[in-house]
């Protein structure tokens, strides 16, 4: 086979498909697309190529892309770079595991039933929470996924969201609550915080939750005790977006008042991969267990006594009647999943308390040295966990290209998503950043900041 993956059909495999398909041409195949759509040029694509050149051209292709083995990364705003334990992917690449998927012969899928079920246990206890499902796409569609469950619950169709949230987890949410006739509602921060006078004026019998990221996608930290007794006190849900790994140092959600608990869970082990496969994480509280999405494994015992695991609480339209069904989430991401277990597993509470330690020293460390070069200011005051926004005299973007050519990622730029934080920018520290990497980016952003 060839290394690429791909063997191109000979003239005589497709002549044998078009005649067992009954066809002369294989446009027949096309003819209920109308012309108005169809592609009416050639596609601009190289000419075909020997597997050696073909494979040399794939090389200086991928050579072109910087890689964090090249790079020191200051950015996060959703996806991280942290710290990969080797057994995570030692276990991981176990066939068994490699290949796993859904698991629709679970009396056949011990092994695999199991790994999810401590993957759950897991999570409800870093969440708070009472039950976790067995995983979803990413963060951001779990985040989705959760207000249509608190829809659902409270037959409400209002969904109050912050402008704290990520912008890219506002808009999936606005694209799956067009398709549900749910009505979202935004509420405005005040100073990278979520403003309290308005989120109460937002919040009416009308609204089936509240969504909060903890910490927000400035870096703070929101108060979370004090927006869930609002939320409850108008019989709305909170749901909390949060960040696993914070959870080492910060309280759980689910002690807080949340009711629902989604995370991305790629910190967990899982590397940034540009951008995926990922793993979406969801936790609920017992009242709200019958309505997640996806799937749940339980422990059981057989007729024989002996220790067993199942599929239970099948909420998808594959196992029950269609207008019974709470989503139609198809994978359980089980290999991301177990890599999360493996990772939870082997740095267990202390570990995960240190890696979180770490995160927030070496970010408040990184901080203040940066707050030191003339040119940077605080952009937002509020408590951190390892994100930070700061505000820079040049435009963010010719900062971002010329620490790039030092060799540095430089964080996010605000201002391509609200044109107010023009100027800003935020950064991460995770615990792989070193004293030394710290200095080197303030050598040269101060070489930046002076021209």
């Amino acid at each position: 086979m060839s290394r690429f993956g791909y063997l191109p059909h000979t003239d005589e495999d497709r002549e044998e498909m078009l005649r067992a398909l009954g066809i002369e041409r294989v446009e027949e195949l096309f003819r209920d697309i109308p012309p108005s759509i169809r592609l009416t040029s050639a596609l601009d694509l190289p000419k075909p190529m020997p597997e050696l050149a073909l494979g040399k051209h794939m090389e200086q292709l991928a050579s072109r892309n910087q890689h964090l083995g090249q790079l020191v990364s200051f950015l996060g705003a959703g996806a991280y770079e942290h710290y990969q334990p080797s057994v995570v992917d030692a276990i991981i690449s176990r066939s068994e595991f490699y290949t796993s998927y859904t698991p629709y012969q679970p009396e056949m899928s011990q092994g695999l039933l199991q790994a999810i079920f401590e993957y759950q246990t897991m999570i409800a206890e870093l969440t708070g929470t009472d039950v976790a499902n067995a995983s979803m796409y990413d963060g951001v569609t779990a985040l989705a996924e959760a207000a249509l469950v608190a829809c659902q619950h409270t037959r409400r169709d209002t969904v109050v969201v912050s402008a704290t949230h990520h912008p890219e987890a506002r808009r999936v949410l606005q694209t799956y609550a067009n398709g549900q006739a749910v009505r979202l509602r935004e509420v405005p921060h005040r100073g990278g915080r979520i403003d309290m006078e308005a989120l109460a004026a937002a919040v009416d019998g009308d609204t089936a939750c509240v969504c909060v990221q903890y910490p927000n996608f400035f870096g703070a930290i929101e108060d979370l005790r004090a927006m869930a007794e609002l939320a409850h006190a108008r019989g709305a849900l909170f749901v909390v977006q949060t960040y696993p790994i914070a959870l080492g140092l910060l309280e759980a959600p689910g002690a807080l008042g949340a009711d629902i608990v989604v995370a991305e869970g790629q910190p967990l082990g899982i590397p940034l991969s540009y951008g995926g496969p990922y793993l979406g994480v969801m936790a609920v509280q017992e009242f709200l267990m019958r309505r997640i999405p996806g799937r749940l494994v339980g422990e059981t015992t057989d007729a024989e006594g002996r220790r067993g695991f199942v599929l239970t609480l099948q909420a998808r339209e594959q196992h029950i009647r269609r207008e019974k069904a709470t989503s139609n989430i198809c994978t359980n991401q089980s290999l991301c999943a177990i890599a999360a277990t493996v990772f939870l597993a082997y740095m267990g509470k202390e570990g995960l308390q240190e890696l979180a330690l770490q995160n927030y020293h070496k970010a408040h460390h990184f901080r203040a040295r940066l707050l030191e070069v003339p040119g940077v200011e605080p952009l937002f005051d509020a408590p951190f966990f390892n994100e930070f926004t700061l505000r820079l005299a040049r435009p963010v973007s010719d900062v971002q290209r010329e620490m790039l050519e030092r060799g540095y990622l430089f964080g996010y730029d605000l201002g391509r998503d609200d044109a107010s934080l023009a100027g800003g920018v935020l950064i991460a520290v995770t615990e792989v950043r070193t004293r030394a990497d710290m200095d080197g980016a303030v050598a040269a952003i101060k070489e930046v900041l002076a021209q």
